[in-house]
């Protein structure tokens, strides 16, 4: 199974450090952010994690649940955050999913259907395809998704930047442009009929090319 943008995102009862989760119940009406990892005690995801833990406040003003995923059990996520916390400086403020039957990883297409055995003998390079971003919407639709190599560690801010423009396109119909950052002006479809566009852009807009409307970013 290969999930696309505009994908439902796939419900889940799973081990959590925080607990059983019910995916789409836990999420509940807000944006999601789910991540994942190859394996355990890995640098590059050591890092990433801390990342994620001291940008929490950026991602709870924009409305999104974090949630993690790891091809391990929950004792050693618990011993993992602690070296995340004395490496990074902050531990995990999140929970972390123990996928120990591969069943969400296969779920969401990041492992083969036929991938088994015993989870503590597999190494991070069985489980490489395990590197992926999810940003799921309030509809539970995947929104985007990313794919990382094990050797490169992810850029959350770029991640955050996504996040604004999926917020501001779906609240305003209106699409960003490359390098895209908040406050630069954005485009709308030459296809809104001029008086519906008069109306909903009163400040009117620039147009150096037919296709082009472009207008300051909407409030």
């Amino acid at each position: 199974m290969t999930l696309s943008i505009g994908s439902t995102a796939p419900d889940f009862e799973a081990e959590s450090t925080e607990g059983p989760i019910s995916f789409h119940k836990w999420l509940g009406d807000s944006w999601g952010l789910f991540f994942s990892h190859p394996k355990d005690f890995t640098p590059v995801c050591t890092t990433e994690l801390g990342a994620v833990a001291r940008l929490k406040p950026e991602f709870d003003k924009r409305g999104v649940k974090l949630i993690g995923i790891s091809v391990d059990p929950t004792d050693k996520h618990h011993l993992w955050s602690k070296d995340i916390e004395e490496t990074q400086g902050v531990a995990p403020n999140y929970p972390l999913i123990a996928d120990v039957d591969f069943k969400v990883a296969k779920l969401y297409g990041m492992l083969p259907a036929s991938t088994s055995g015993d989870v503590n003998k597999r190494t991070p390079a069985d489980n490489q395809t395990v590197r992926n971003i999810f940003v799921i919407g309030p509809d539970k639709q995947v929104k985007i998704v990313l794919i990382y190599p094990m050797s490169t560690g992810r850029n959350w801010q770029e991640v955050l930047r996504v996040i604004d423009s999926l917020q501001l396109t779906a609240k305003h119909g209106v699409s960003t442009p490359s390098d895209w950052k908040q406050g630069d002006d954005v485009f709308f479809s030459a296809a809104v009929p001029e008086e519906e566009a008069r109306k909903k852009f009163p400040k009117g807009w620039k147009s150096p090319k037919p296709y082009f409307r472009i207008v300051e970013q909407p409030k």
